[in-house]
């Protein structure tokens, strides 16, 4: 699909904060993402320039445009601060695709970064991980066309889309069972120019490798997937968009852990607790 390398782009705070949401973006070219020259990481402007929500903070010591960090020098954060992040609904194989594209709305407020606790309520009962080939917009979009999609793409990424079952039984529309706190890690940073035709996508939880898919086993493709939401509304620079969830997943309790893994771009982890805010409850 293209000839172009890809490059990892990563939204990261440095290990010694200025400020509690102090970030800057930084880039990464090596081909081998586990070798010494992948934790070698460039400092980069933002490359959402039309997003105010993804600004880089102001330039520090040695955290300037074109400087070299190493990657024990920061942590990574979600690869965004999304306006809109988006889930496909029943979008997997030929079912999916013989029903209309259908998208729900995750709130922007659920994303949190690798590493981050996916904290649970006691009340919230049975809760799915499910890991899933995610699409960062690069720059506004509206009316795209299947040969337009593309320019639209910065990069993908991995997303978890965190579902309380229960909650989806008597919520419509899944905003309590998609969009609690939490409850779409995102990360650990974007790919650029990935062919996303066939990527293996699967979940490992404590341990253990569930059975896995393919993006190939998405029933509307990405491409198809931009069209259909830019059709209605336009998308912002650095908005998510998860693609579906075609392989295993088993629920998850406070004190597991998962990793959502996605062919290209490599693994997303993150532990789960009881949720903090209970202990705020009269």
């Amino acid at each position: 699909m293209t000839s172009r390398l890809p490059r990892r782009i990563a939204r990261v705070r440095p290990a010694s904060p200025q400020s509690p949401d102090e970030h800057f973006f930084v880039a990464n070219d090596a081909a081998d993402f586990s070798s010494d020259a992948a934790r070698e990481w460039t400092v980069i402007d933002s490359p959402f320039p039309s997003s105010r929500a993804n600004t880089s903070s102001p330039a520090r010591d040695g955290w300037e445009t074109g400087n070299a960090v190493t990657q024990d020098s920061f942590t990574f954060l979600a690869p965004t601060v999304p306006v809109n992040v988006f889930g496909m609904a029943h979008n997997t194989g030929q079912p999916g695709r013989d029903l209309p594209p259908q998208a729900f709305h995750k709130a922007a407020s659920s994303v949190i970064g690798p590493g981050e606790a996916i904290e649970l309520d006691s009340t919230v009962g049975y809760v799915d991980p499910e890991a899933e080939l995610t699409v960062v917009v690069g720059r506004p979009a509206r009316g795209l066309t299947l040969e337009t999609a593309r320019s639209a793409i910065l990069g993908y990424t991995i997303g978890n889309d965190v579902s309380a079952r229960d909650l989806q039984k008597t919520d419509e529309l899944w905003i309590s069972a998609k969009s609690q706190d939490t409850f779409t890690p995102a990360g650990p940073w974007m790919v650029t120019d990935l062919d996303d035709s066939n990527l293996e996508i699967g979940i490992v939880h404590n341990g253990n490798e569930l059975k896995t898919a393919s993006s190939a086993d998405l029933g509307w493709k990405v491409d198809e997937i931009l069209v259909y939401l830019s059709s209605f509304m336009t998308l912002q620079p650095g908005d998510l968009v998860l693609t579906g969830f075609p392989a295993e997943c088993a629920r998850i309790q406070p004190g597991d852990t998962v990793v959502c893994r996605v062919e290209g771009i490599g693994e997303l982890s993150n532990p789960v607790t009881t949720a903090s805010w209970e202990e705020q409850r009269p």
